[in-house]
């Protein structure tokens, strides 16, 4: 079942659930003030999100609600506030960014901080993992987009040889990013950013260099990719959602300016998130005026609407909510979360459980217990950890097949995103061909009169 969340700024608004089938609204959850791009589902078992109640607040915290209970169940109060928050595909990690430029990098079952480092000389506005969770995109309010492995960030040998920790450093905007966006292809993806400047920006990974850019008669605060890769939604601060094409061109003497092809439909106030639902090709909005949209793209019509309790709604995911699934029977190594009767994942740990003062790039992530000696060999952490799951699987290792069966979920999702991507495009050169017939048998009997 897939289930529209959406969450507000305001105190104790709470995070409101709907069918995306149906319309049927769902148990809210409480006690929820997220700031903007800080709610994510954690591999469908649950929700997190990031709050910051008072904004000169030196600390924040986040909180984790489970699917049948409407209450927090865990908190979590990090070293400093986190404004964004992604999780990977399988839930096994949370990155935060927070106000100071840092991001954080914890490990979902034990709650472990992992990895810290320095990433913007400002606040951290947008954080996204790319579809193989093997890439970290994170935009600022300095106006800066930048690209982070993860091989990188866990490989000690590298780190110490390179220059700078990203991949790549996106510069292009003048000021603050509003949202970050990226598509299929692992590090051969494209990437979309908005700011405040009015323009939205694309990027190629494989290149890093500067594709497109595309002025907007409005600030856009959200973005959305079509899932063919065609075009993408920008929301802004007029209401309108703009429709912009990636690939075909367009005249610059169009109604709205170079590469804008068209806009739906109008919410009352700013536009201030999007996201896509792949499965029954439907675009879904939040506004400033406390409504979500689910418009059909290619007609343009609202198909429903849906009124948050009170506030400004800042966020909004659609989730695929596993039926039958009770995050209650979560396996937990620890247990440290199950005060409260909760069996959700510990809170997250606030430092890194080293004493070294470069704590931060010294962790070694552990498999749940199971500890290794340093690897000599100059391989990058992808090899060390292929290693680390043959060892397992020599010991006869229930995690090592775990993993593996992880990887293998990840590989067949890619593999079938690709599908459909496919299908897409074979659909739409379809369609084009038929077009094309159908024009040439109106021109021929024209032709044949004047013979």
């Amino acid at each position: 079942m897939e289930v529209v969340i959406a969450s507000s700024s305001v105190a104790d608004a709470g995070i409101g659930c709907w069918d995306l089938h149906t319309g049927a609204e769902q148990l809210r959850l409480k006690s929820c003030a997220s700031t903007a791009r800080g709610l994510t589902s954690v591999g469908h078992r649950f929700v997190a999100s990031s709050q910051l109640r008072d904004p000169s607040a030196t600390s924040g915290s986040v909180f984790y609600w489970s699917w049948d209970r409407p209450q927090v169940e865990v908190k979590s109060f990090p070293a400093e506030p986190i404004l964004p928050l992604a999780a990977n595909s399988e839930g096994t990690y949370i990155a935060g960014g927070s106000v100071s430029g840092e991001i954080y990098l914890w490990e979902v079952p034990t709650g472990k901080l992992l990895r810290k480092w320095h990433a913007h000389y400002r606040a951290i506005t947008c954080l996204v993992f790319s579809d193989d969770d093997s890439l970290v995109i994170s935009g600022s309010e300095d106006g800066s987009v930048r690209v982070w492995s993860l091989f990188m960030i866990f490989d000690d040998m590298r780190r110490q040889e390179a220059t700078h920790l990203y991949e790549h450093s996106f510069t292009g905007h003048a000021l603050r990013i509003t949202d970050v966006v990226i598509g299929y292809g692992g590090s051969n993806a494209i990437i979309v950013s908005a700011s405040e400047d009015r323009t939205c920006k694309v990027w190629s990974l494989s290149k890093g260099i500067l594709l497109r850019n595309i002025v907007f008669p409005s600030m856009i605060y959200a973005i959305a990719l079509d899932p063919g890769e065609h075009v993408f939604y920008a929301g802004s601060r007029d209401g309108k959602i703009y429709v912009a094409a990636l690939n075909a061109e367009s005249s610059s003497n169009d109604a709205y300016g170079m590469y804008i092809i068209g806009s739906l439909a109008d919410h009352s106030k700013a536009v201030t998130c999007l996201t896509y639902s792949n499965s029954l090709n439907l675009l879904v909005s939040g506004s400033d005026d406390g409504m979500v949209r689910v418009l059909d793209p290619k007609s343009g019509n609202v198909m429903r609407m849906f009124r948050h309790s009170k506030g400004p709604i800042n966020n909004v995911q659609i989730v695929r909510k596993q039926l039958g699934f009770n995050p209650r029977m979560v396996v937990n190594p620890q247990g440290s979360s199950r005060r409260h009767g909760s069996l959700l994942p510990p809170p997250l740990e606030k430092y890194t459980n080293s004493s070294d003062d470069d704590s931060d790039f010294r962790t070694v992530v552990s498999l749940h217990g199971t500890s290794y000696e340093p690897l000599e060999s100059p391989h990058i952490s992808s090899n060390a950890m292929n290693q680390q799951i043959e060892e397992l699987q020599r010991q006869s290792s229930s995690y090592a097949t775990e993993m593996e069966l992880e990887r293998l979920k990840v590989d067949s999702k890619r593999s079938m995103q690709m599908v459909e991507k496919w299908k897409q495009m074979y659909e739409n050169l379809h369609q084009f061909c038929v077009d094309e017939l159908l024009d040439i048998d109106q021109v021929q009997p024209t032709k044949a009169g004047f013979t």
